[in-house]
């Protein structure tokens, strides 16, 4: 599965870490995609040095506008509107909605627009489906 985050700030980069310590991580799924407005720099840091949990015990690092992950990939793009990624063309099969602004339907029927197969909301959401 062919996983995207939109959104990188405490919960999407909590589930990034929760992601890279499962035994199964890149047998089950995979985060090839990150969203956000701040810089792939600052939050490539950001994801290794967390003041709660702590050092991530993991290669990081921005490389050419992207993330590298332990030697892998991780596209990244700063797109405030979510009609414009092209999650089609990435694959993407389950977005992580983890701006806290897109938390009904019509908003992330914009994921879905651009080629999601689901969208996962970590806010409260209004209204809720299952997509």
């Amino acid at each position: 599965m062919r996983v995207a985050i939109n959104g990188f700030g405490r919960i999407g980069r909590s589930f990034f870490r929760c992601a890279l310590r499962r035994e199964n991580y890149l047998n089950d799924f995979e985060i090839v995609a990150v969203n956000d407005l701040a810089d792939s720099k600052t939050l490539a840091y950001l994801l290794k040095y967390d003041s709660v949990h702590g050092k991530l015990n993991a290669n990081i690092q921005s490389a050419g506008g992207n993330l590298l992950i332990n030697g892998r990939i991780v596209k990244f793009t700063s797109e405030k509107d979510p009609s414009k990624l092209l999650w089609a063309r990435e694959e993407i099969d389950v977005v992580v909605e983890s701006t806290g602004f897109f938390t009904d339907r019509k908003m992330c029927k914009l994921h879905l627009d651009a080629g999601a197969e689901k969208v996962l909301i970590t806010a409260p959401a209004t209204n809720p489906d299952i997509t």
